[in-house]
């Protein structure tokens, strides 16, 4: 079913007021030419010509409209719809909050800010024929104008915005639940497996930006080996099932698996979709990225939901969720989990600070935190955690240099490591690590890390076990042993020269822990501390004030290590990698959240992980929205940041694991061979 199709009753209940508004919007376009009569005529002049234009290019776009054009043509008219966005203009534009507040003011610029940002959008529902999106949207629009016309309340311009965000609700869930967890929704799905993938216009249907990232590597996939691609697919795959063999869960219950991949590579997704079909499967593509146009927009768009989030909204918004959650029970009850591929390569990411961007109140800090912990209590009743898993890979873009194709090769042997051979070695390190009642964590030369981390009392060492044996399965590539630390007693200093962390560049990350939580931190980001501290606080703890620490691991990919030294990209690459490169402290939820009681057993001795709860989740037993905090971060420290990690006997001897940066456990010799070749 084309996508026109999909929508086509939406559009058809919307598209008599659709050409209405446009209209409108026509005599608005021409009623404001004059930019000197009133203030605010530039804005609505501007908004007003693209909203015409999105909604012409909606119209022309089908199937001839990418065959009738070049490649260059293409690449020129996909360019232009996100020139205004880069960096270089985006200074001079209404969707900067800093701009917007300087021409109209602090509210109503942020406000207008907020409208041009939701127009922004109209390009994805022009290339995905949304116009019951669009037709929404054009009536907000001349709402503000009209308003705008003779009256200046910034309080009633939020009302009008609320009432156009809390009307749809159900519609927006509804259409949320089939596009992401549906097979039916196939767009994304239809231009991944029936485009010509040698004729690189098929990357233009997406309506995403197109960069060179993209053109060059679905040009180097295209003439990349087939066999090394078929191989990596099934790799992939056979990753994905292994998780759940790992955790317990059966994978015959559900069937349908959602894709996240990347525009340009295509052959890959292609192959994941063709071997899990193979398996049973169904694979589908619910979405695909490409290359970000202005992380800054996005940084400074994050909390545009101020205008609207109170108390009223949150009970609307769940309880709409909630009726279309049961209303779609049946897409829901099919889902298996997500395969996500990630890319990487992009320079590191730290945002400017603006005092004219739009932020949460601390109530409307907690009225969100309610949000998502009832939104994900109900996505636990429709697909339970212990029913469903996940499997993440990354793989480079040519952003992240010249010889990005050597990199690729090389993170392709990275994500290709025997899991068998690192099974039988962290084995080692695990049999060690079981014996501890502490492990203690140390930097050395300027690195201030100095941190011991309780571990669970072990009462049946010949059946029981801390820590999870972690290979090739969920999270690729191998290598890593992770536990649930105690809370209590848990306490220490964590701290990171660099570290890159949802997108977000930190500089000199330094998180004191007492008891297992976070009591204090800083960066130095930027020169005024307390600048530093909110940085943290909205992209490291958001919405929450401190974070438990839900994991401990040692990762023990040491190639992986050498490899990023090899090429000097280590603050270029993904967690995913990072965590298998040292120790590593996740702050939020613990790794088997939502599945505590889901009994768990290591492949190679059998043993059941017994360190599944901390203080925080097991409240769920009492008061379910006290024991999770929905996020999970990873933060690595380096091999070369550390002086050692040892444990701690009940007995208070002291062994050591890592030394100076290097494993010094009988067995473990393997590891440091590839320092070798540094």
């Amino acid at each position: 079913m084309s996508v026109k199709d999909f929508y086509i009753e939406e559009n058809n209940k919307a598209l008599r007021s659709y050409k209405e508004t446009l209209e409108v919007i026509r005599k608005i376009n021409e009623e404001t030419e004059n930019l000197n009569i009133n203030k605010y005529n530039k804005f609505f002049n501007y908004v007003s010509k693209f909203i015409l234009e999105m909604a012409d290019l909606e119209a022309k776009i089908d199937e001839d409209y990418f065959k009738s054009k070049t490649f260059e043509q293409l690449l020129e008219e996909n360019n232009k719809l996100y020139e205004e966005m880069l960096p270089a203009k985006y200074e001079f534009s209404f969707a900067n909050p800093s701009f917007c507040v300087k021409e109209f003011g602090n509210e109503i610029g942020q406000i207008l800010c907020y409208i041009y940002s939701r127009v922004r959008g109209y390009i994805s529902f022009a290339f995905t024929h949304k116009i019951f999106k669009m037709e929404k949207n054009n009536r907000l629009f001349i709402d503000v104008y009209n308003y705008l016309k003779d009256k200046k309340d910034s309080k009633e311009l939020k009302n009008i915005i609320k009432k156009y965000v809390t009307e749809d609700l159900n519609k927006d869930f509804k259409q949320y639940i089939y596009e992401t967890f549906s097979k039916d929704y196939t767009y994304y799905t239809d231009i991944t497996c029936n485009s010509d993938l040698n004729d690189l216009r098929y990357l233009f249907k997406y309506g995403k930006y197109i960069t060179e990232n993209e053109i060059k590597t679905a040009k180097f996939l295209n003439d990349y080996s087939d066999d090394k691609l078929n191989v990596l697919a099934q790799m992939i795959v056979k990753a994905y099932i292994e998780g759940f063999k790992r955790d317990n869960k059966d994978i015959t219950l559900r069937s349908n698996v959602r894709i996240v991949a990347n525009a340009g590579q295509e052959k890959i997704t292609k192959g994941v979709i063709e071997h899990l079909r193979k398996n049973n499967l169904y694979g589908y593509v619910a979405e695909v990225v490409s290359t970000d146009y202005n992380k800054q927009y996005d940084y400074d768009h994050k909390f545009d939901n101020a205008l609207y989030l109170d108390e009223e909204f949150a009970k609307l918004s769940n309880k709409a969720f909630e009726t279309e959650a049961e209303k779609n029970k049946e897409i829901l009850k099919d889902y298996s989990g997500i395969i996500l591929i990630e890319r990487f390569g992009e320079e590191p990411f730290s945002p400017k600070s603006k005092e004219e961007r739009l932020t949460l109140s601390e109530n409307q800090q907690s009225i969100y935190q309610t949000i998502q912990n009832e939104r994900r209590q109900l996505i636990e009743k429709y697909i339970p955690e212990n029913e469903r898993s996940f499997c993440i890979i990354a793989f480079p873009t040519p952003e992240i240099g010249e010889n990005f194709e050597e990199i690729f090769e090389d993170i392709l042997k990275v994500n290709m490591l025997d899991s068998e051979k690192y099974e039988v070695i962290q084995q080692v390190i695990i049999d060690t690590l079981d014996k501890g009642k502490y492990v203690h964590i140390k930097g050395r030369g300027d690195n201030e890390t100095d941190i011991k981390v309780h571990l669970h009392k072990i009462n049946n060492p010949e059946k029981e076990t801390n820590f999870v044996n972690c290979v090739a399965d969920v999270n690729i590539p191998v290598g890593e042993v992770f536990t649930s630390p105690v809370l209590k007693e848990t306490s220490g200093i964590l701290h990171v020269k660099e570290i890159y962390l949802r997108g977000f560049k930190y500089n000199n990350l330094k998180l004191k822990f007492e008891d297992g939580y976070i009591t204090d931190y800083t960066c130095t980001n930027f020169e005024n501390e307390e600048e530093n501290k909110k940085y943290i606080r909205e992209n490291l703890l958001f919405p929450h004030k401190t974070l438990p620490i839900g994991e401990f691991a040692i990762g023990t990919n040491t190639f992986a290590y050498v490899i990023a030294k090899k090429h000097n990209i280590t603050n270029k690459l993904p967690i995913l990698i990072i965590e298998k490169m040292g120790p590593h402290f996740a702050v939020g939820d613990t790794c088997f959240a939502w599945s505590e009681d889901n009994p768990v057993y290591n492949f190679l001795d059998k043993k059941e992980i017994i360190a599944r709860d901390n203080e925080k989740s097991i409240l769920r037993k009492t008061d379910v929205s006290k024991a999770y905090t929905n996020c999970h971060t990873d933060i690595t420290l380096p091999y070369d940041s550390l002086e050692k990690i040892s444990v701690i006997t009940e007995d208070g001897e002291e062994i050591d694991i890592i030394r100076n940066g290097r494993f010094v456990l009988k067995g473990t010799e393997e590891l440091n061979k590839p320092f070798e070749e540094m």
